[in-house]
Protein backbone atom coordinates (compact mmCIF):
# COMPACT_ATOMS: atom_id res chain seq x y z
CA UNK A 1 0.00 0.00 0.00
CA UNK A 2 1.44 3.48 -0.62
CA UNK A 3 1.30 6.29 1.85
CA UNK A 4 -1.76 7.62 1.12
CA UNK A 5 -3.67 4.46 1.84
CA UNK A 6 -1.76 4.03 4.79
CA UNK A 7 -1.45 7.34 6.25
CA UNK A 8 -5.31 7.38 5.86
CA UNK A 9 -5.88 4.09 7.61
CA UNK A 10 -3.73 5.48 10.15
CA UNK A 11 -5.74 8.39 11.03
CA UNK A 12 -8.96 6.70 10.91
CA UNK A 13 -8.57 4.03 13.20
CA UNK A 14 -6.81 6.26 15.95
CA UNK A 15 -9.82 8.50 15.11
CA UNK A 16 -12.65 5.88 15.67
CA UNK A 17 -10.45 4.68 18.84
CA UNK A 18 -10.13 7.46 19.98
CA UNK A 19 -14.33 8.49 19.46
CA UNK A 20 -15.22 5.29 21.95
CA UNK A 21 -14.21 7.86 24.60
CA UNK A 22 -15.48 10.87 24.27
CA UNK A 23 -18.87 10.89 23.79
CA UNK A 24 -19.16 8.52 27.00
CA UNK A 25 -16.61 11.26 29.00
CA UNK A 26 -18.94 14.12 27.71
CA UNK A 27 -22.01 12.27 28.67
CA UNK A 28 -20.80 10.64 32.20
CA UNK A 29 -19.87 14.26 33.38
CA UNK A 30 -23.50 15.51 32.66
CA UNK A 31 -25.21 12.29 34.15
CA UNK A 32 -22.73 12.15 37.31
CA UNK A 33 -23.24 16.03 37.94
CA UNK A 34 -27.15 15.05 37.49
CA UNK A 35 -27.13 12.75 40.32
CA UNK A 36 -25.02 14.51 42.63
CA UNK A 37 -27.26 17.49 42.19
CA UNK A 38 -29.91 15.20 43.59
CA UNK A 39 -28.08 13.94 46.60
CA UNK A 40 -27.30 18.02 47.43
CA UNK A 41 -31.34 18.70 46.69
CA UNK A 42 -32.48 15.32 48.41
CA UNK A 43 -30.11 15.01 51.02
CA UNK A 44 -30.42 10.97 50.52
CA UNK A 45 -26.83 8.68 50.41
CA UNK A 46 -28.65 6.37 47.90
CA UNK A 47 -27.37 9.23 45.37
CA UNK A 48 -24.01 9.69 46.93
CA UNK A 49 -23.56 5.95 46.56
CA UNK A 50 -24.86 6.32 42.46
CA UNK A 51 -22.09 9.29 41.99
CA UNK A 52 -19.51 7.80 43.41
CA UNK A 53 -19.96 4.42 41.41
CA UNK A 54 -20.66 6.12 38.01
CA UNK A 55 -17.63 8.49 38.79
CA UNK A 56 -15.40 5.50 38.61
CA UNK A 57 -16.28 4.51 35.03
CA UNK A 58 -15.85 8.42 34.13
CA UNK A 59 -12.56 8.42 35.88
CA UNK A 60 -11.30 5.73 33.90
CA UNK A 61 -12.87 6.92 30.46
CA UNK A 62 -11.48 10.54 30.49
CA UNK A 63 -7.83 9.18 31.50
CA UNK A 64 -7.69 6.53 28.29
CA UNK A 65 -9.49 8.93 26.12
CA UNK A 66 -6.68 11.22 27.16
CA UNK A 67 -3.89 9.15 26.25
CA UNK A 68 -5.66 8.53 22.61
CA UNK A 69 -5.93 12.05 21.85
CA UNK A 70 -1.91 12.68 22.10
CA UNK A 71 -1.64 10.24 20.00
CA UNK A 72 -3.68 11.11 17.55
CA UNK A 73 -2.89 14.83 17.22
CA UNK A 74 0.93 13.68 16.64
CA UNK A 75 -0.12 12.47 13.12
CA UNK A 76 -0.61 16.17 11.98
CA UNK A 77 3.23 16.95 12.07
CA UNK A 78 4.10 12.96 11.41
CA UNK A 79 1.83 11.85 8.06
CA UNK A 80 -0.10 15.07 7.21
CA UNK A 81 2.61 17.91 7.25
CA UNK A 82 2.04 19.35 4.24
CA UNK A 83 -1.79 19.95 5.60
CA UNK A 84 -1.02 21.07 8.90
CA UNK A 85 1.44 23.60 6.66
CA UNK A 86 -1.92 24.93 4.89
CA UNK A 87 -4.51 25.16 7.48
CA UNK A 88 -1.99 25.81 10.31
CA UNK A 89 -2.42 29.23 11.25
CA UNK A 90 -6.63 28.44 11.18
CA UNK A 91 -6.81 25.01 12.64
CA UNK A 92 -4.30 26.27 15.60
CA UNK A 93 -6.68 28.40 17.04
CA UNK A 94 -9.48 26.42 18.02
CA UNK A 95 -7.34 23.33 19.47
CA UNK A 96 -4.99 25.70 21.05
CA UNK A 97 -8.05 26.81 22.59
CA UNK A 98 -9.60 23.85 23.48
CA UNK A 99 -6.34 22.80 25.39
CA UNK A 100 -5.68 25.92 27.23
CA UNK A 101 -8.72 26.52 28.08
CA UNK A 102 -11.51 23.53 27.87
CA UNK A 103 -8.97 20.76 29.19
CA UNK A 104 -7.39 22.98 31.71
CA UNK A 105 -10.99 23.60 33.07
CA UNK A 106 -11.48 19.75 32.76
CA UNK A 107 -8.00 18.71 34.52
CA UNK A 108 -8.93 20.97 37.56
CA UNK A 109 -11.62 20.51 38.49
CA UNK A 110 -11.69 16.91 38.21
CA UNK A 111 -9.01 16.99 40.77
CA UNK A 112 -11.14 19.34 43.32
CA UNK A 113 -14.00 16.61 42.53
CA UNK A 114 -12.52 13.42 43.53
CA UNK A 115 -9.87 14.53 46.09
CA UNK A 116 -12.73 16.86 47.53
CA UNK A 117 -15.08 14.46 48.87
CA UNK A 118 -16.04 15.18 52.44
CA UNK A 119 -13.21 18.25 52.34
CA UNK A 120 -15.22 21.04 50.61
CA UNK A 121 -18.81 22.67 50.92
CA UNK A 122 -21.01 20.30 49.55
CA UNK A 123 -22.74 22.93 47.02
CA UNK A 124 -19.13 23.90 46.02
CA UNK A 125 -18.21 20.44 45.52
CA UNK A 126 -21.00 19.85 43.35
CA UNK A 127 -19.65 23.33 41.54
CA UNK A 128 -16.92 21.43 40.81
CA UNK A 129 -18.33 18.04 38.64
CA UNK A 130 -20.67 21.06 36.96
CA UNK A 131 -17.37 22.21 35.85
CA UNK A 132 -15.84 19.60 34.61
CA UNK A 133 -18.88 18.82 32.36
CA UNK A 134 -18.90 22.27 31.07
CA UNK A 135 -15.30 21.90 30.18
CA UNK A 136 -16.30 18.59 27.86
CA UNK A 137 -18.79 20.14 25.87
CA UNK A 138 -16.44 23.45 25.27
CA UNK A 139 -13.58 21.11 24.11
CA UNK A 140 -16.14 19.48 21.85
CA UNK A 141 -17.03 22.77 20.86
CA UNK A 142 -13.67 23.96 19.57
CA UNK A 143 -12.41 20.58 18.10
CA UNK A 144 -15.51 20.65 15.82
CA UNK A 145 -15.19 23.83 15.15
CA UNK A 146 -11.41 22.95 13.76
CA UNK A 147 -13.14 20.15 11.99
CA UNK A 148 -16.10 22.72 10.56
CA UNK A 149 -13.47 24.17 8.96
CA UNK A 150 -11.98 21.17 6.68
CA UNK A 151 -16.06 20.77 6.04
CA UNK A 152 -17.04 24.21 5.33
CA UNK A 153 -13.65 26.33 5.11
CA UNK A 154 -14.90 29.69 6.18
CA UNK A 155 -13.28 33.17 8.02
CA UNK A 156 -9.67 32.57 6.18
CA UNK A 157 -8.04 34.28 3.42
CA UNK A 158 -5.32 32.85 0.94
CA UNK A 159 -1.95 34.06 1.45
CA UNK A 160 1.98 32.82 0.44
CA UNK A 161 -0.19 29.78 -0.30
CA UNK A 162 -1.28 29.04 3.03
CA UNK A 163 -4.95 29.45 4.41
CA UNK A 164 -4.99 32.53 6.91
CA UNK A 165 -7.63 33.46 9.26
CA UNK A 166 -8.72 36.87 8.73
CA UNK A 167 -12.06 36.35 10.46
CA UNK A 168 -12.48 34.29 13.81
CA UNK A 169 -16.02 34.86 14.21
CA UNK A 170 -16.83 33.56 10.67
CA UNK A 171 -14.80 30.44 12.68
CA UNK A 172 -17.11 29.37 15.33
CA UNK A 173 -20.35 30.73 13.94
CA UNK A 174 -19.54 28.05 10.71
CA UNK A 175 -22.81 26.63 9.74
CA UNK A 176 -21.35 23.50 9.86
CA UNK A 177 -20.74 23.58 13.47
CA UNK A 178 -23.90 25.28 14.65
CA UNK A 179 -25.10 21.99 13.18
CA UNK A 180 -22.78 19.37 14.39
CA UNK A 181 -22.41 20.52 17.90
CA UNK A 182 -25.62 19.93 19.48
CA UNK A 183 -25.83 16.49 17.39
CA UNK A 184 -22.44 15.65 18.74
CA UNK A 185 -24.02 16.78 22.80
CA UNK A 186 -27.36 14.33 22.39
CA UNK A 187 -25.16 11.93 20.94
CA UNK A 188 -23.01 11.41 24.42
CA UNK A 189 -25.84 12.10 26.43
CA UNK A 190 -27.24 8.78 24.48
CA UNK A 191 -23.74 6.91 25.16
CA UNK A 192 -23.67 7.70 28.82
CA UNK A 193 -27.22 6.94 29.04
CA UNK A 194 -27.35 3.39 27.29
CA UNK A 195 -23.68 2.44 29.23
CA UNK A 196 -25.81 2.92 32.40
CA UNK A 197 -28.86 1.25 30.88
CA UNK A 198 -26.93 -1.91 30.52
CA UNK A 199 -24.56 -2.07 33.55
CA UNK A 200 -27.86 -1.19 35.61
CA UNK A 201 -29.91 -4.00 33.74
CA UNK A 202 -27.22 -6.50 34.50
CA UNK A 203 -27.57 -6.06 38.05
CA UNK A 204 -31.21 -6.18 37.56
CA UNK A 205 -30.87 -9.36 35.89
CA UNK A 206 -28.26 -10.30 38.86
CA UNK A 207 -31.02 -9.30 41.60
CA UNK A 208 -27.28 -7.34 43.21
CA UNK A 209 -28.48 -3.72 44.95
CA UNK A 210 -31.93 -3.70 43.32
CA UNK A 211 -32.98 0.03 44.81
CA UNK A 212 -29.67 1.80 43.56
CA UNK A 213 -29.89 0.28 40.19
CA UNK A 214 -33.60 0.79 39.55
CA UNK A 215 -32.92 4.29 40.18
CA UNK A 216 -30.04 4.46 38.14
CA UNK A 217 -32.03 3.82 35.40
CA UNK A 218 -34.43 5.75 35.84
CA UNK A 219 -32.77 8.96 34.65
CA UNK A 220 -31.04 7.79 31.50
CA UNK A 221 -34.08 6.55 30.20
CA UNK A 222 -35.56 10.11 30.43
CA UNK A 223 -32.05 11.41 29.02
CA UNK A 224 -31.99 8.42 26.53
CA UNK A 225 -35.31 9.52 24.91
CA UNK A 226 -34.42 13.10 24.91
CA UNK A 227 -31.15 12.40 23.52
CA UNK A 228 -32.10 10.31 20.76
CA UNK A 229 -34.99 12.68 19.60
CA UNK A 230 -32.64 15.30 19.47
CA UNK A 231 -29.92 12.97 17.66
CA UNK A 232 -32.82 12.74 15.16
CA UNK A 233 -34.02 16.15 14.55
CA UNK A 234 -30.16 17.57 14.66
CA UNK A 235 -29.82 15.05 12.15
CA UNK A 236 -32.25 16.42 9.89
CA UNK A 237 -30.64 19.80 10.13
CA UNK A 238 -27.28 18.31 8.86
CA UNK A 239 -28.90 16.92 6.12
CA UNK A 240 -30.97 20.17 4.97
CA UNK A 241 -26.91 21.77 5.95
CA UNK A 242 -25.20 19.15 3.18
CA UNK A 243 -27.59 19.68 0.70
CA UNK A 244 -26.40 23.15 0.45
CA UNK A 245 -22.92 22.78 1.38
CA UNK A 246 -21.74 19.43 0.44
CA UNK A 247 -24.20 18.07 -2.37
CA UNK A 248 -21.89 15.52 -3.65
CA UNK A 249 -21.57 13.73 0.05
CA UNK A 250 -25.47 13.79 -0.04
CA UNK A 251 -26.02 12.07 -3.15
CA UNK A 252 -23.78 9.69 -2.42
CA UNK A 253 -25.44 9.25 0.97
CA UNK A 254 -28.25 8.44 -1.17
CA UNK A 255 -26.68 5.83 -3.79
CA UNK A 256 -27.51 8.96 -6.37
CA UNK A 257 -25.86 8.86 -9.54
CA UNK A 258 -28.78 10.84 -11.54
CA UNK A 259 -30.39 13.96 -10.67
CA UNK A 260 -33.40 12.15 -8.17
CA UNK A 261 -36.63 13.86 -9.78
CA UNK A 262 -39.23 16.22 -7.75
CA UNK A 263 -40.45 14.91 -4.97
CA UNK A 264 -36.96 12.79 -4.51
CA UNK A 265 -37.41 9.41 -2.55
CA UNK A 266 -35.37 8.06 -0.44
CA UNK A 267 -33.38 4.66 -0.35
CA UNK A 268 -34.12 2.84 2.19
CA UNK A 269 -31.96 -0.11 0.70
CA UNK A 270 -30.11 -0.49 -2.92
CA UNK A 271 -27.50 -2.78 -4.87
CA UNK A 272 -25.14 -0.09 -5.90
CA UNK A 273 -22.84 -0.65 -8.64
CA UNK A 274 -19.64 1.48 -8.85
CA UNK A 275 -18.35 0.26 -11.70
CA UNK A 276 -21.50 1.04 -13.97
CA UNK A 277 -22.47 4.04 -12.22
CA UNK A 278 -26.07 3.22 -11.21
CA UNK A 279 -27.69 1.91 -8.43
CA UNK A 280 -30.57 -0.86 -8.86
CA UNK A 281 -32.96 -2.89 -7.01
CA UNK A 282 -33.67 0.46 -4.54
CA UNK A 283 -36.29 0.08 -1.95
CA UNK A 284 -37.63 4.09 -1.90
CA UNK A 285 -40.00 5.27 0.27
CA UNK A 286 -41.91 8.42 -1.57
CA UNK A 287 -40.94 12.14 -1.42
CA UNK A 288 -38.70 11.72 2.04
CA UNK A 289 -35.63 12.38 0.50
CA UNK A 290 -36.88 16.07 -0.59
CA UNK A 291 -38.39 15.93 3.07
CA UNK A 292 -34.78 15.31 4.39
CA UNK A 293 -33.32 17.82 2.08
CA UNK A 294 -35.56 20.98 2.14
CA UNK A 295 -38.06 20.30 4.88
CA UNK A 296 -40.97 19.99 2.43
CA UNK A 297 -42.31 17.00 0.14
CA UNK A 298 -40.84 18.49 -3.29
CA UNK A 299 -37.70 19.42 -4.24
CA UNK A 300 -34.98 17.35 -6.72
CA UNK A 301 -31.85 16.38 -5.37
CA UNK A 302 -28.63 16.65 -7.79
CA UNK A 303 -27.42 13.39 -8.47
CA UNK A 304 -23.45 12.21 -8.80
CA UNK A 305 -22.69 12.44 -12.36
CA UNK A 306 -24.80 16.05 -12.14
CA UNK A 307 -22.10 17.39 -9.44
CA UNK A 308 -19.11 15.97 -10.82
CA UNK A 309 -19.66 17.49 -14.25
CA UNK A 310 -19.67 20.99 -11.95
CA UNK A 311 -16.94 19.81 -10.31
CA UNK A 312 -14.67 19.69 -13.01
CA UNK A 313 -15.46 23.02 -14.16
CA UNK A 314 -15.08 24.48 -10.75
CA UNK A 315 -11.77 22.79 -9.83
CA UNK A 316 -10.85 21.12 -12.79
CA UNK A 317 -10.00 17.48 -13.79
CA UNK A 318 -10.41 14.73 -10.99
CA UNK A 319 -12.78 12.28 -9.69
CA UNK A 320 -14.92 14.16 -7.29
CA UNK A 321 -17.20 11.23 -6.31
CA UNK A 322 -16.45 9.59 -2.81
CA UNK A 323 -16.20 5.99 -2.03
CA UNK A 324 -20.28 5.57 -2.34
CA UNK A 325 -20.48 2.29 -0.98
CA UNK A 326 -19.12 3.07 2.39
CA UNK A 327 -21.09 5.95 2.47
CA UNK A 328 -24.38 5.20 1.20
CA UNK A 329 -24.23 1.99 4.24
CA UNK A 330 -22.60 4.06 6.65
CA UNK A 331 -25.61 6.54 6.83
CA UNK A 332 -27.80 3.67 6.98
CA UNK A 333 -25.82 1.40 9.84
CA UNK A 334 -26.26 4.49 11.87
CA UNK A 335 -30.12 5.20 11.22
CA UNK A 336 -31.27 1.93 12.32
CA UNK A 337 -28.52 2.05 15.39
CA UNK A 338 -30.29 5.63 16.37
CA UNK A 339 -33.99 4.10 15.67
CA UNK A 340 -33.23 1.10 17.92
CA UNK A 341 -32.30 3.67 20.60
CA UNK A 342 -35.59 5.84 20.62
CA UNK A 343 -37.41 2.38 20.17
CA UNK A 344 -35.74 1.26 23.27
CA UNK A 345 -35.89 4.10 25.53
CA UNK A 346 -39.69 4.64 24.69
CA UNK A 347 -40.27 0.66 25.82
CA UNK A 348 -38.36 1.46 28.78
CA UNK A 349 -39.86 4.36 29.93
CA UNK A 350 -43.29 2.36 29.45
CA UNK A 351 -41.98 -0.24 31.53
CA UNK A 352 -40.64 2.19 34.35
CA UNK A 353 -44.33 3.87 34.76
CA UNK A 354 -45.54 0.90 35.12
CA UNK A 355 -43.26 -0.12 38.12
CA UNK A 356 -42.30 -3.62 36.42
CA UNK A 357 -38.52 -2.75 35.36
CA UNK A 358 -36.66 -5.42 37.95
CA UNK A 359 -39.20 -8.12 36.36
CA UNK A 360 -39.24 -7.19 32.91
CA UNK A 361 -36.39 -9.61 32.66
CA UNK A 362 -36.84 -9.89 28.25
CA UNK A 363 -35.76 -5.89 28.43
CA UNK A 364 -33.07 -6.22 30.86
CA UNK A 365 -31.62 -8.37 28.58
CA UNK A 366 -32.07 -6.15 25.69
CA UNK A 367 -30.36 -3.56 27.36
CA UNK A 368 -26.97 -5.11 27.96
CA UNK A 369 -25.77 -5.43 24.25
CA UNK A 370 -27.93 -2.17 23.58
CA UNK A 371 -24.77 -0.84 25.61
CA UNK A 372 -23.19 -0.93 21.83
CA UNK A 373 -25.95 0.99 19.95
CA UNK A 374 -24.58 4.23 20.28
CA UNK A 375 -20.99 3.15 19.72
CA UNK A 376 -21.59 1.64 16.07
CA UNK A 377 -24.07 5.25 15.67
CA UNK A 378 -21.30 7.48 16.10
CA UNK A 379 -17.94 5.37 14.83
CA UNK A 380 -20.46 5.04 11.31
CA UNK A 381 -21.89 8.39 11.37
CA UNK A 382 -17.79 9.68 11.86
CA UNK A 383 -17.10 7.13 8.62
CA UNK A 384 -20.30 9.10 7.13
CA UNK A 385 -19.13 12.28 7.27
CA UNK A 386 -15.46 11.75 6.79
CA UNK A 387 -15.76 9.66 3.71
CA UNK A 388 -18.12 11.57 2.39
CA UNK A 389 -15.58 14.45 1.89
CA UNK A 390 -13.11 12.70 -0.11
CA UNK A 391 -11.47 13.40 -2.34
CA UNK A 392 -11.38 16.84 -0.22
CA UNK A 393 -9.00 17.14 3.78
CA UNK A 394 -10.73 20.44 3.01
CA UNK A 395 -13.08 20.88 1.00
CA UNK A 396 -12.85 22.93 -1.96
CA UNK A 397 -8.88 23.99 -1.14
CA UNK A 398 -6.60 20.75 -0.65
CA UNK A 399 -7.12 17.45 -1.88
CA UNK A 400 -6.46 14.40 0.66
CA UNK A 401 -3.99 12.99 -1.50
CA UNK A 402 -2.33 16.68 -1.31
CA UNK A 403 -1.99 17.25 2.10
CA UNK A 404 0.31 13.86 2.89
CA UNK A 405 4.09 14.42 4.35
CA UNK A 406 6.40 14.40 1.49
CA UNK A 407 8.97 13.20 3.03
CA UNK A 408 6.94 10.12 4.93
CA UNK A 409 7.83 6.78 3.83
CA UNK A 410 5.80 3.79 3.68
CA UNK A 411 7.74 1.64 5.64
CA UNK A 412 7.98 4.29 8.42
CA UNK A 413 3.97 4.81 8.28
CA UNK A 414 3.38 1.13 8.78
CA UNK A 415 5.93 1.12 11.50
CA UNK A 416 3.64 3.35 13.38
CA UNK A 417 0.63 2.42 12.44
CA UNK A 418 1.38 -0.95 13.67
CA UNK A 419 2.72 0.72 17.10
CA UNK A 420 -0.11 2.49 17.41
CA UNK A 421 -2.72 -0.55 17.04
CA UNK A 422 -0.55 -2.54 19.46
CA UNK A 423 -0.55 0.81 22.44
CA UNK A 424 -4.86 0.95 21.53
CA UNK A 425 -4.78 -2.91 21.95
CA UNK A 426 -3.06 -2.85 25.67
CA UNK A 427 -5.26 0.40 26.34
CA UNK A 428 -8.78 -1.26 25.30
CA UNK A 429 -7.71 -4.71 27.73
CA UNK A 430 -7.16 -2.12 30.21
CA UNK A 431 -10.05 0.01 29.85
CA UNK A 432 -11.98 -3.31 29.77
CA UNK A 433 -10.82 -4.88 32.89
CA UNK A 434 -10.92 -1.96 34.75
CA UNK A 435 -14.86 -2.02 33.80
CA UNK A 436 -15.39 -5.57 34.55
CA UNK A 437 -13.26 -5.04 38.11
CA UNK A 438 -15.88 -2.14 38.93
CA UNK A 439 -19.20 -3.72 37.40
CA UNK A 440 -18.48 -6.89 39.44
CA UNK A 441 -17.36 -5.36 43.05
CA UNK A 442 -20.36 -3.46 42.68
CA UNK A 443 -21.05 0.40 44.24
CA UNK A 444 -20.87 -1.00 47.85
CA UNK A 445 -17.05 -3.46 47.71
CA UNK A 446 -13.76 -2.04 47.53
CA UNK A 447 -11.74 -2.76 44.70
CA UNK A 448 -8.71 -3.94 46.85
CA UNK A 449 -8.17 -5.01 50.77
CA UNK A 450 -5.25 -1.57 50.59
CA UNK A 451 -8.42 0.91 49.43
CA UNK A 452 -8.62 2.76 52.83
CA UNK A 453 -12.51 4.22 53.40
CA UNK A 454 -10.63 7.90 52.66
CA UNK A 455 -9.61 6.96 48.95
CA UNK A 456 -11.42 9.14 46.71
CA UNK A 457 -12.01 6.27 44.55
CA UNK A 458 -13.62 3.87 47.26
CA UNK A 459 -17.23 3.48 47.77
CA UNK A 460 -18.14 2.61 51.15
CA UNK A 461 -21.18 3.30 53.16
CA UNK A 462 -23.99 1.08 53.67
CA UNK A 463 -26.91 -0.16 51.19
CA UNK A 464 -29.86 2.62 51.02
CA UNK A 465 -33.94 2.02 50.26
CA UNK A 466 -35.33 4.74 48.73
CA UNK A 467 -37.44 6.11 51.06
Amino acid sequence: MNELILARIQFASTTIFHFIFVPLSIGLAFMIALMQTMYVVKKKEIYRDMTKFWGKFFLINFAVGVVTGIIQEFQFGMNWSSYSRFVGDVFGAPLAIEALLAFFIESTFIGLWIFGWDKLPKKLHLACIWLVSLGTAISALWILAANSFMQNPLGYAIQNGRAEMNNFLEIITNPKLLVAFPHTIFASLATASFFMLGVSAWYLLKKRNTELFKLSMTAPLIVGLISTLGIAFTGHSQATYLVEAQPMKMAAAEGLWEDSGDPAPWTVVANINTDEKETIARLEIPALLSYLSYGEFSGEVKGMNTLQDQYVKDYGEGNYIPPVKTTFWSFRIMVVAGGLMILLSMIGLFIRWRGKLESSSAYLKWMVPAIFFPYIANAFGWIMSEFGRQPWVVYGLMTTEAGISPNVSSGSIMFSLIAFILIYTLLAVAMVYLFVKVIKHGPYEKLSEDISVSDPFSIGGTKHAIK
